[in-house]
Parts: C-alpha cells; structure tokens; sequence
C-alpha cells in the first residue's frame, strides 16, 4: 500500500504545472541560437550535419535556463565543449561494444558524480552522456567525427554570441535572488502583526547570499544596488522578531501592540517597495501612510524598553531601505574596486580556478552512502546495460532507451519517478502532435526544420512549468528533426515511444535495486542541525559576555552554518515524506516536533543577536557560563540523537539555575532568552526521548502501529487501551 499511494503522488507530481514567471524571450533569443545553426547546415551541407548542429545548440541553449549565478554565456560556451568532447571520445570507442561500454560506464559515473557541484553541472553532464548515445552513430570516420563535434560545438558558441549581442535581464537572476529575500522580510514582518511568533525559512536569505558570491571580474560590473541590501535584510529579520515577541518585545495587548502592529506593516510596505524598486531597476513610490508610521514621536511613544530599543533600531535601517526603494537602486558613490587585502565581496572561484574545487567536492561525495556516489553508479548501470540490451533489439534508434534513462534519472527517489513519468507522457503527446503535422506536410526538410525551431522555442518557453509539457515540445522537436533528415514516422514514433518507456521503467528500477533513502538519515542530519544551533547559540551568548568584532563575526559564522544544517535537514525531511519506506529511528511525528523545538531555539537566538550590545558595550559575564554549558549539552545531544538515545540538559539548567542569583544582570533580553532556549531544548527531548520499552521496539512496527490505532478509532473498533 505504501508503494502505491507513494506511487499516485509521484504521479500526481511528474503532471503538475508549476508556478513559473515565463520568460518568452529569453526564449526566443535561444530558438535562434537552434535556427542560426540549423539553416546554414541544411543549405550548405547535409540534414546529417544540421542535426548535429541543432543537438549543440539545442542543449546548450537549455543549460542556459538551469538556475546558476555563472554568466550564460560561459554555460552555453561550457555544454558546447562538452558535448563536442563526448561526441568525439565516443566516436573512437564506437564500433565495438568491448570499448564502447567501459567509456560509456565511465563517462555517466563522471556525470553521476558531476552532482557534487550542483544541478545544473549534474543536468550538463547528463547531456553529454545523451550527446555520446546520439550522435556516435553519424559520423563515418575520424575527421567527420572532427566535423561533427565541431559543428555540435559551434552551436554553444551560437548561444553565447546571441547572449553577448543580445542581453535580456543582466544580472536578472541576482536581481530577483535578492528581490526575493527583502520579499521575504516584508512577507515575515506582516505574518508577525497577527502571529508574533511564526517562523521564518532562512532560504530567500541562503539563495541571496549565494547569488552575491561573484568573481572580480564581475564584482567590477555589478550594479551597485547589488551591493548592500542583502546585509539588510539580515539585519532587519531579527529586529522585527524582537518588536513582535510578547517576551522580549512589545506586550501583548494594549497600545504598545497597537505601535508595534504599524511599525511592522510600514516595514513591509518598505521593503515590498525596495524590492521592486530592485527587481525592475525603477524607483519606487512607498505609500506616504507607511511613511508617516515610521516618523517616531518622542513624547507620545508608546513602547518602551527593549521594545524601544527594537522600534528605533527598525527605523534606522528601514531608512536605509527607503533610500534604496527611492532611488530606483541607484546610488551616488560608484562601489570601489576590490583590493586583494580586503575584498569587500563574497568571492567565487574563476573557471581556471575552478579545478581545486571541483576535486574536493567530488572527494566529500566519494563515499558509499553518499546519495551522489549511488546515483553516479546507477548512471553508469544503467546506460551501459540499457545501451547493451538496446542495441540487441531489432530497432535502429536503440540509443533512445539509455537516454531517456539517463535524463529522468536524480540522486533522489521523488524527482526521479516523477521525472520518468512526466517524459513518458510528454513524449506520448510530442509525438502523437508531431507525426499529425508529418503526415499532413508531408517531406520537406525546410519546412520541418523550421517546425523544428518553433519547437524548440516552445520547449524552452515551458521549461520551468513542468518536465511533463516542456519534454511534449521536445519530443515533437526531435520527430522534426528526424524528419527532416528523411527518417519516416513509422520507423521513429512507435521506436521512440516503446524506447522512452523501456528507459524511464529501467531508471525507477535502478533506484528500488540500489536505492539512496533519505529516511534513515533523519537522525544523522537531526543531530547535525541540533549542534550547529548549539553553536550559533553559545555565539550569540558569547557577544553578550564579551562584545568585540572576532565574537561578532563568530556569530556570524556561526548563523550561516545553522543555517546550512537547516537547510540539509529540511531537504532531508521533504525527500523523506515522499519516500515509500518506513520511519527508521525518527517516526514522523517525531520528527515533526522535532524540527518545531529547533525552530523555537533558533528563534530564541535570533531574538538575542538582535539586542546584542556594540563592540565596546559593558561585559555580561553571567552569559558565558551559560554558553559553555548550551554548546557542550547541544554537543553532546546531538551524540544521543545520531544513536537514538534520550538527550540530557544537566548542565543549561544548573547554569541557569545558578544565574537566578547572579549580580549585575541588566539585560531582560539576554535572560529571557536563556529561559526561551531552555524551554525550546525540553520540547526536544520530549519530542525524541523513548522509554526503555519503546527502545525496544522498531520505528517501523511502532509505525504500523499507531496507524492501526488511528483506523481502529476511525470506525469505533479501536482496543480500550494502548501501551505495553
């Protein structure tokens, strides 16, 4: 039952259209790039040709689509030399099956592990691995080969002309990156006016920040509005949590809530302008209302303390934000040029520079429960043998079932059965559309050539919506293309439909033969999250106790590490829903409350770090005992959850017992943030923490279990009692 109910939602999945802002002509700017190179080659050579060109600019256009902070034109100019490059290695091995297969083998597990860098070098690399399958079979000998894989070549150095003379959107995707996160911000801040305690997913934030990363080439021509608003929008989250939380902030009812419900909604508004202002690169207009809320009357203020504090801090940097939303992203002062002493941006690693890297990455992944190293090596399975059973059938497009295996294929299981289902039905509509208009044209290279473009254009357009209805176009593309080089749709429609669900049936095997479940890894990345919010915790704490610059940038390191743990557990959690295994360790509602209670702890910290005193500012010394105790307790808890034992906090409630009569404590913020810390750590153990029965027993059958619980109270049969 569970393989088909988790089947149905795959299903569901692989035919949703998502919510994606299209982009047409991006779009139309790629489509050229694939008529630029197919016209000249049909004129001038041969259809042979013209379909080598058009898989060089076809792909290449398509890496450029993929979500990368990489210029576009170095992805179209970087998939056009790899697919030149497998063509070419790939040729030398064709013709006999005992060298073919080990370089095919090869080939796909350097794709598998190509994940390591990213999605998008992962997609790429899938992409030569299919431009290998193709095009071997073309060539007749080793200079068209040559020919062959420099036409396929060419069509990437289409791309990156046409994104040279053609710019749409520079610096777009860093736009909308950052766009996103004060988005994000303003979404929080109204969320608070009702809700002053909700949550916040750091992800606008992480993405932001990842798309700030440039190298110095592009740090010199970058537009200044790309410059300072991220580190605002960090510095804003945590103030407007302090205004909005009863404890530490404003009260709960009353005129002080009044005040503070404004303050957060014309913060919004501002940074809802700020980040259109950036995303268009127009100014803004921030309505005159919120303007007027943000004008602080000393004498009928109505906050005090620390939610004072946190009112005038707000207003401070919401006027940084209205400099920004008024002047269209502009600025007075160009940014100054890097200096190697200290550069003043996050620095990303040139192509040359990219090799050290790239070889690291691959060596964390090298590892048998990496979920990258198992999925290099069901590629590389899965090609070889699904290339040596195609090549036995009686088909003249064998190749077509290895490619479709490997294109659906993902590290993980979700993605990977969606996508086989999504190009299972794309392909049946593509080609179903596309040999309709083949029997009504009739042959004519011109004229499938140009379908063939228009296509490609519709492909790319729905790239973002769906596998499902960019694979139909694609499909249809690729019947065009064979058409035009005189291949009848007897021949290639049912060939292309029986292959496409050979392979996509061949990947969802693989992945159930040698799977990558994220389930079972539920605690390990439970306990990594728990130590990293242990650590940025203490640092918080620490600014407390001793305010200087090295503990203020630890806490920033230390942010930005819980933030990863985060955001690997949360990954981890997504993909575990959607697996058909049962809980191992961690039960679902386990885990659920799990990730609330480190929710609160972060919050509780980030409630902190937005009082925390300048550098300069008078000790808290009553702080650092306490952070000793929170780091090692989180420490040594995060031990007990990797090894399923119940966790411990002996040592956070002695040092706050013992801070109960401690001398000195002036800041209310950073003592009622310690009890909120500890509150938080207490629903963690109560959400992990098992009985010495319940030890006993499997997550699986406690599972099972409670399930037949469920369904027996359901129609009223349930048992009278639970327990042991």
């Amino acid at each position: 039952m569970r393989w088909l109910r988790t089947f149905g939602e795959v299903v569901r999945s692989g035919l949703t259209i998502e919510e994606a802002r299209l982009e047409p002509l991006l779009a139309l700017r790629t489509a050229a790039g694939v008529a630029i190179v197919i016209g000249p080659a049909l004129w001038l050579v041969s259809p042979a040709y013209a379909a080598s060109a058009a898989l060089g600019a076809y792909s290449a256009g398509a890496a450029t689509f993929q979500r990368t902070w990489r210029p576009r034109k170095v992805i179209a100019l970087g998939a056009g030399a790899g697919l030149a490059l497998s063509t070419f290695v790939g040729y030398l091995a064709a013709g006999r099956l005992v060298t073919l297969l080990p370089l095919l083998a090869v080939w796909a597990f350097a794709a598998g592990m190509a994940w390591s860098l990213g999605s998008t070098a992962g997609i790429v690399a899938a992409t030569t691995v299919g431009s290998m399958l193709v095009t071997i079979t073309l060539p007749t000998s080793v200079g068209r080969a040559l020919e062959h894989a420099g036409v396929i070549a060419l069509g990437g150095v289409a791309q990156a002309v046409l994104i040279l003379l053609f710019p749409i959107r520079r610096w777009g995707a860093h736009r909308d990156a950052l766009a996103e996160a004060l988005a994000a911000v303003a979404d929080y801040a109204r969320r608070l006016r009702h809700d002053p305690t909700a949550p916040f997913d750091p992800e606008p934030l992480m993405t932001a920040r990842d798309a700030a990363a440039v190298t110095p080439s592009q740090a010199r021509t970058r537009p200044p509005v790309l410059h300072g608003p991220r580190g605002l929008a960090e510095r804003i989250l945590p103030v407007v949590a302090a205004l909005a939380d009863p404890d530490i902030g404003a009260p709960a009812e009353g005129p002080g809530r009044d005040r503070a419900r404004e303050l957060l909604g014309a913060a919004a508004d501002v940074l809802d302008a700020a980040a259109r202002s950036i995303r268009r690169g127009t100014p803004a207009e921030v309505p005159p209302a919120s303007a007027d809320v943000l004008r602080v009357d000393e004498e009928g203020e109505v906050l005090e303390g620390p939610a004072r504090q946190a009112a005038d801090r707000l207003v401070e940097l919401l006027a940084e934000a209205l400099e920004i939303a008024g002047s269209g992203g502009a600025r007075d002062k160009a940014p100054a040029p890097p200096g190697p002493a200290s550069a003043q941006f996050l620095v990303r690693p040139t192509m040359f520079r990219l090799l050290p890297v790239v070889v690291r990455a691959v060596r964390r992944e090298l590892r048998r429960d990496s979920p990258v190293f198992r999925h290099a090596v069901r590629l590389a399975a899965v090609a070889t043998l699904g290339y040596l059973i195609a090549s036995r059938l009686p088909l003249e497009h064998g190749y077509w079932a290895p490619i479709a295996s490997v294109m659906v294929m993902r590290p993980d299981f979700h993605r990977t059965y969606a996508r086989a289902v999504g190009r299972l039905a794309g392909t049946l509509a593509g080609v179903a559309l596309a040999t309709g208009m083949v029997q009504a044209l009739g042959p004519d290279a011109p004229v499938f050539g140009a379908l063939a473009v228009v296509s490609a254009a519709l492909s790319y357009t729905l790239l973002r919506t769906g596998y499902a209805y960019s694979q139909c176009f694609t499909a249809a593309y690729v019947v065009f293309l064979l058409g035009m080089g005189g291949q009848a749709w007897e021949q290639t429609v049912p060939e292309r439909v029986v292959l496409t669900l050979f392979g996509g049936a061949l990947a969802m095997l693989a992945y159930v033969v040698f799977p990558a479940w994220e389930t079972p890894r539920l605690p390990g990345r439970l306990a990594d999250w728990l130590a990293a919010n242990g650590r940025y915790a203490a640092a918080v704490l620490r600014s407390y106790a001793e305010p200087t610059r090295e503990h203020r940038a630890d806490m920033r390191r230390a942010l930005l590490a819980s933030r990863e743990a985060r955001a690997a557990w949360q990954a981890a959690y997504d993909q575990a829903r959607q697996e058909p295994v049962g809980p191992r360790g961690l039960t679902s509602r386990e885990a659920e409350e799990a990730q609330e209670a480190l929710k609160g702890l972060d919050r509780a910290a980030m409630l902190m770090e937005s009082h925390v005193p300048r550098a300069g500012s008078r000790f808290a010394p009553e702080a650092e005992r306490f952070a000793e105790a929170l780091e090692a307790d989180t420490a040594r808890a995060a031990v007990d959850v990797r090894e399923h034992r119940n966790p411990d906090w002996g040592r956070v409630k002695e040092a706050l017992h013992a801070w109960e009569g401690a001398a000195g404590d002036r800041s209310p913020v950073l003592r009622r943030g310690a009890e909120l810390q500890k509150r938080a750590l207490e629903d963690l153990a109560a959400a992990v923490s098992r009985t010495p029965l319940e030890r006993d027993v499997s997550s699986a059958r406690e599972e099972q279990r409670v399930r037949a619980a469920v369904a027996g109270e359901g129609d009223g049969s349930g048992p009278a009692h639970r327990g042991g």
